[in-house]
């Protein structure tokens, strides 16, 4: 691929240099490289919240993309630095469970642990292996050195799996889920995704109950609430011209009930 394409998911924000001193790693590597900025904001040491978002966003970009995740609050410990490949696409970040959903998912031809120390910069840090390993073993990746040479081969089944929240059943008709990513709007988006387990009867967060499930934020009059499947499949709760989070004053990980009908 003449510009290959390498997609950044942080927690590193934009307030200091960490993001742009990554890509300035990679380009010295592979100058021709395409470098799209999947997510910084993650919140810090958030791992969940980063693997959703890597999860319901790579299937969008062209085959043999490197996606760089860097979620990392075990930086400088004995946890593995790894790189997969699928049928697909490239994926290097720590072993902490936010390829997990990948892992999941995807079709595994090859896990490496990053120990070739050819392909990190020298004199590397212990805190900052975004910049040290991580950056520069996915530009050399975009720019063709092969998985297997950055580093001893690992059984994927060896490696850190931390699922994303699935929803339980408490009855029949009553599952349980929970919140697992806030956007930008204050839109709530819950592990209840499609198929879902039967007919919405109602939703409730906090003290918040809503039925029943709609299309789209227009369906409803303004500050109103309004339930509905959001573009990655995944069931969101929200307020049209408003915020969701703000209004019914939850988090990550509130818990979400759902009754069903059959």
């Amino acid at each position: 691929m003449s510009h290959p394409i390498i997609t950044l998911t942080t927690d590193f924000g934009h307030v200091d240099a960490y993001v742009g001193i990554m890509k300035g790693v990679i380009l010295g590597i592979c100058p021709n490289a395409v470098l799209v900025d999947l997510c910084h904001e993650v919140r810090p040491q958030a791992i969940l919240q980063a693997a959703y978002l890597l999860s319901t966003s790579h299937a969008f970009f062209p085959a043999h993309t490197v996606h760089l995740a860097v979620v990392d609050p075990g930086v400088g410990s004995p946890r593995r630095a790894i790189a997969l490949q699928t049928e697909s696409a490239f994926f290097v970040a720590p072993d902490n469970g936010i390829l997990s959903p990948i892992l999941s998912t995807q079709t595994i031809r090859k896990a490496v642990e990053l120990s070739n120390p050819s392909f990190h910069l020298p004199k590397g840090s212990s805190t900052f292996h975004g910049r040290d390993i991580f950056a520069p073993v996915a530009a050399h990746l975009a720019c063709g050195v092969s998985v297997e040479q950055m580093g001893q081969e690992l059984s994927p089944a060896s490696l850190v799996h931390m699922p994303l929240p699935e929803p339980h059943p408490l009855s029949d008709s009553l599952w349980m889920g929970e919140v697992i990513h806030i956007d930008r709007f204050g839109n709530l988006i819950t592990s209840f995704k499609a198929p879902l387990p039967g007919k919405v009867h109602s939703i409730q967060v906090g003290t918040l109950r809503v039925s029943p499930l709609d299309r789209t934020f227009s369906d409803v009059g303004p500050r109103e609430p309004v339930i509905y499947l959001g573009s990655s499949g995944h069931l969101e709760i929200a307020f049209r011209d408003d915020s969701a989070a703000d209004r019914i004053g939850v988090d990550l990980g509130a818990p979400v009930r759902l009754e069903v009908r059959p």
